[in-house]
């Protein structure tokens, strides 16, 4: 199959595309630069700089591809972000987003996989979350996440196109050749990761006084060759009608034991420092995956924390600097 993947030279799109072609998919890349990098994108795959943003630009790369199946995983991301520029996220992600579906039924392109958010469930009412979950997005980053899966709904019901909308937490660890490489920084595993590098000082714990084992937030942690093999499994099972999946690794990792796991991975210290808490931190965040494993055999090959980690720090020493060494 001939697949296109938007924000291919970012975290999560460049592994998507590394696992596409070790499956045997043809594969290109859409990638501004904005974000992502250059040398992040498997040499196999065909890449075009552009963005989405430019209508045009989208239809060529639509007619000289010709995909048949689309990836989206091109978007703004930082939900703090989204809570002081609101309409960067509410308009960029949303007219990107549209000027791609709308390419892609003018290009007769029926299959389409959605990168969501579970940030779509705000501040839950169940944990773990499942897909019945009251959706009540809980940012403009959020926001527009559904947005699209109710223009992918509103395409599916007129036009025809299959979709998948993937609803996750925390993508972490590497593959063998490509890991997370952001500017600014903004995940708990890379931070810390880092200090283990010598390249902070500290890692700030922001709030330890949560009703939870340890007084700190409790996340779901997937490995990111696992978010990798989900996408490809949906995408495999379009034929047999749209598909939603919450993905989760099913355990929650605290705060401390995130630290705690790259203390005795890495051998490193990590001097902790307590910090106030961030405003909007719920306590616990958990998928409930039981859908997706139930439907489509979908299951972890790296549930643990510590597999997790070591993948991770395994790149970042060989790529202390990222994308740059």
């Amino acid at each position: 199959m001939k697949v296109l993947v938007t924000g291919g030279a970012g975290y999560i799109g460049s592994v998507v595309t590394e696992v596409l072609i070790e499956s045997g998919a043809s594969v290109a890349v859409l990638d501004d630069l904005s974000m992502g990098h250059r040398a992040a994108v498997h040499p196999d795959a065909a890449f075009f700089e552009a963005t989405l943003a430019d209508r045009a630009a989208v239809d060529r790369v639509m007619a000289e591809f010709a995909p048949e199946a689309v990836m989206h995983f091109a978007a703004r991301s930082l939900v703090g972000e989204s809570m002081t520029k609101p309409y960067l996220y509410l308009g960029g992600n949303v007219t990107c987003g549209l000027n791609l579906i709308e390419s892609m039924v003018a290009h007769g392109v029926s299959r389409f996989i959605l990168s969501s958010t579970a940030n779509l469930f705000g501040q839950p009412e169940r944990i773990p979350i499942d897909e019945n979950e009251r959706i009540a997005p809980g940012s403009p980053y959020g926001e527009s996440k559904y947005m699209l899966e109710r223009l992918l709904a509103w395409t599916s019901e007129i036009h025809g196109m299959r979709y998948a909308a993937l609803r996750y937490f925390n993508a972490a660890g590497a593959s063998e050749t490509r890991g997370e490489d952001h500017t600014p920084e903004t995940h708990l595993i890379p931070l810390v990761l880092q200090v283990a590098l010598g390249q902070r000082e500290s890692i700030s714990i922001f709030g330890e006084d949560y009703d939870t084992r340890d007084g700190t937030c409790i996340r779901d942690y997937i490995h990111i060759v696992d978010l990798a093999q989900a996408h490809i499994l949906a995408l495999r099972a379009l034929d047999g009608g749209n598909r939603i999946y919450n993905l989760g690794n099913g355990d929650g990792f605290s705060v401390k034991e995130v630290i705690a796991t790259v203390r005795e991975v890495t051998g490193h210290a990590i001097p902790a420092k307590a910090a106030d808490r961030r405003a909007g931190d719920p306590p616990t965040l958990l998928a409930d995956s039981t859908k997706i494993k139930r439907e489509l055999q979908w299951q972890p090959a790296y549930p643990k924390l510590s597999h997790i980690i070591e993948t991770a720090w395994t790149w970042h020493q060989a790529h202390p600097r990222g994308y740059e060494d």
